[in-house]
């Protein structure tokens, strides 16, 4: 697979640093693939959009799941994963996850993590949705994200790993050959506009995270537009099963109007035994469920928005009263802040919750080692869709998701690295033309954008609400490209032009994702098509970008992937700049 030529439009690379691999994020996937990577002799440079702990890890409250309990076993994890992804999950994924996961969590707590132990010592385990066992470890009570990011930005920074922060990562860089030979990006300095550079290595890692600021209401922080698939998209790299986005079922409903990043409730409250109930106190999710409010998210998220449309409702509620102060005080004080914060108190109350845009299940498509389809590009987190996650991601796999596959990129290059056959890569000559060949969306696009995916693209979808959106969605690509060609005019580069363009890319592949899959599965749910059909959509919808920005999109039947690429020969290492 060699890149599209679509680059998007930014000043000259200025400066330069010559590494062996560039880790593109700082969560869970990305520190630990950079840790793993310098303790290897590999030279590490890690780019991060903003400081080093700002990513979405921070934010994830419930925990890590791993078979770590008494009576567990990955087996057990195994089936409870392939359930909730409802058919697309690919089963040696899974496997490797749930096997090596155990031990990547052991060696995440020797890494410094502190995770919380019982009474009798031991891990701390509790229950979120799907699961059949109590096999997820939290930390801090409802703070795990925080704890795992803390240790492994004080490893990062321990060992000396150079690192590049508020820098937005442009585009890939690539030899004469289509291989990876680093990226391009843009340092968001004191007042400097103009801070474009670039990192010239053989390995690029994304770990970018999500692209949840694609829809207006989300619990993903406001850096996650998206860039590492767009990235992908524009180098040549196939995704895949984009249109699977999980919505949270219990976000902190407030208001209609709510736009941005929205506190999360998370279902590890339900866990613990809370209630989904409706303002008649009524709980809704009994019957329609084994297990009641811990079915798999998609399930939940139905549930909710049905009872809503029923009850002509904005909201349900989450009801934890009978937890009592202490409880919500030792076990979610983080939680409990930010619903105190917003004026309720789920001590005497039960919380408004509506579902908002939580996770990609998709992305940009890897085998078992992380690699993309473009040679030397990997991918891991919530930026890559390594088939362990299927239609739907069961709850809290994707922190042991980040660690899993980020252990297995970094063996990888450490191999290819050990083989001698990890080299520098000469960048082809960046073309130098007058005006851009692409253009850059204005900023206000984004809002705009956010309004479309949410009002066409969201829970609820239909071929009406898809085609609509899919129109609008062009219409705003044919008026900038229309201003380029014929006026020779476009939006400024810089962060937020950038990022504009970079959701509107991912946007019309999810958009036409969705109005491929004509069935409902996981947390993809078509309105005009309520079976689900494994007879014609047991299959993966890939899509690549096309040198002309129109997109190519095929389905297979399993997530096959081409061979491994041969390496070449080996050529003198790269020199420090």
């Amino acid at each position: 697979m060699t890149s599209t030529g679509i680059r998007l439009h930014a000043p000259a690379p200025g400066w330069a640093i010559a590494a062996d691999v560039v880790v593109v994020g700082s969560g869970v996937a990305g520190l630990t693939a950079a840790l793993r990577c310098e303790a290897a002799g590999l030279r590490t440079v890690v780019v991060t959009k903003a400081r080093l702990d700002d990513g979405s890890t921070r934010w994830a409250q419930g925990g890590i799941a791993a078979a770590l309990g008494e009576g567990d076993t990955p087996e057990q994890h195994l089936d409870d994963t392939l359930v909730a992804g409802a058919g697309l999950c690919d089963e040696e994924a899974v496997r490797i996850l749930v096997t090596e996961g155990p031990d990547a969590v052991r060696r995440l707590i020797a890494t410094g993590a502190h995770f919380d132990e019982s009474t009798e010592g031991g891990l701390a385990l509790t229950r979120e949705g799907g699961h059949h066992r109590r096999r997820i470890a939290h930390a801090g009570g409802d703070a795990t994200g925080a704890e795992i990011s803390r240790a492994l930005v004080e490893a990062v920074r321990a060992r000396g790993v150079r690192t590049v922060e508020n820098a937005l990562v442009l585009d890939l860089l690539t030899d004469a050959d289509g291989r990876t030979a680093g990226v391009t990006l843009h340092v968001m300095g004191e007042g400097q506009h103009d801070g474009v550079g670039a990192v010239h290595a053989p390995a690029v890692v994304l770990a970018t995270g999500g692209m949840g600021q694609v829809f207006s209401a989300t619990t993903n922080p406001a850096v996650s537009t998206g860039d590492g698939v767009a990235l992908a998209l524009r180098a040549g790299a196939e995704v895949s099963d984009l249109e699977f986005v999980q919505f949270h079922p219990t976000v902190l409903f407030l208001g209609p109007d709510a736009e941005g990043q929205q506190p999360l409730v998370s279902e590890a409250v339900r866990g613990e035994g809370a209630h989904l109930v409706d303002a008649d106190g009524v709980r809704f999710m009994r019957g329609q469920h084994e297990l009641a409010e811990l079915a798999p998210r998609d399930i939940v998220a139905k549930g909710i928005t049905r009872r809503m449309q029923q009850r002509n409702a904005e909201h349900m509620y989450l009801d934890a009263r009978h937890f009592g102060a202490e409880m919500w005080e030792n076990r979610f004080p983080t939680i409990l802040a930010a619903c105190r914060a917003h004026g309720i108190d789920p001590v005497t109350e039960p919380i408004p919750v509506a579902p908002a845009a939580h996770y990609a299940s998709g992305g940009v498509r890897t085998d078992a080692s992380g690699r993309t389809t473009v040679p030397g590009l990997y991918a891991c987190g919530e930026v890559a869709c390594t088939g362990v996650h299927g239609a739907n991601r069961l709850a809290s796999n994707s922190l042991l998701e980040g660690l899993v596959y980020a252990e297995r990129i970094a063996a990888d290059i450490a191999t290819a690295h050990a083989e001698g056959t990890l080299h520098a890569r000469v960048p082809a000559a960046l073309p130098l033309r007058e005006q851009p060949e692409h253009p850059l969306l204005p900023s206000e696009s984004r809002l705009t954008i956010q309004r479309i995916m949410t009002e066409g693209a969201g829970v609820l979808r239909s071929a009406e609400s898809l085609t609509r959106a899919a129109d609008r969605l062009h219409h705003l690509h044919a008026e900038a490209r229309e201003a380029l060609h014929e006026h020779g005019k476009t939006s400024e580069p810089g962060v937020d032009t950038w990022e504009a363009t970079n959701l509107l890319c991912v946007a019309r592949v999810l958009v036409a994702a969705a109005a491929r899959r004509e069935e409902t599965r996981g947390c993809h749910w078509r309105e005009d098509r309520a079976d689900r059909d494994d007879t014609r959509w047991r299959r993966h919808i890939v899509v690549r970008l096309n040198p002309d920005r129109t997109l190519a999109v095929h389905t297979t039947d399993t997530p096959e992937f081409p061979p491994t690429t041969p390496t070449p020969q080996p050529t003198q290492r790269p020199q420090e700049q």
